[in-house]
């Protein structure tokens, strides 16, 4: 079957097959109600959902407050990595910030990470410091990148 990848905001429907992604791309998942009071009561967050035939194979949440973008957490299946689908729904992440008149997007991944960080880079995120300890799992640091939007 041929892949018809869409996008569009994340429902509270979707928080099973969230989940699925969720558990299989961090050591830490956040659990179901986080991305239940994601949805219900933070007025900052956003949710979209990347589907293929109507099947949820990734997400990214971010926060926008003022100018500003946080990327909270963005992951993909695994059988769909290495397709350019992350880097698809990182652009689209992109775009609706700034439809949201976000100026720079912000975000934090493993020091360990290089497959992200390249990613990351070919989409204009530079590093812009250390969060030590930040990850609960193995208190590996964090890498917190930076991209302005306007550019």
């Amino acid at each position: 079957m041929n892949q018809q990848i869409l996008f569009r905001f994340m429902t509270l429907n979707d928080i099973d097959d969230v989940m699925k992604v969720e558990t299989s791309a961090f050591t830490v998942p956040w659990k179901r109600e986080a991305f239940y009071n994601e949805l219900v009561h933070n007025q900052f967050a956003k949710y979209i959902v990347m589907t293929d035939n109507g099947k949820v194979i990734g997400y990214c949440g971010m926060w926008l407050i003022l100018d500003e973008c946080h990327i909270t957490n963005i992951a993909v299946l695994p059988e769909y990595r290495g397709k350019k689908l992350g880097e698809a729904l990182l652009m689209q992440a992109k775009l609706l910030a700034m439809q949201h008149q976000a100026v720079t997007m912000t975000l934090e991944v493993r020091v360990s990470n290089q497959i992200a960080q390249n990613l990351y880079k070919k989409l204009g995120f530079k590093p812009g410091g250390i969060r030590k300890n930040y990850y609960t799992d193995n208190n590996e640091d964090a890498l917190v990148m930076w991209v302005n939007l306007n550019e």
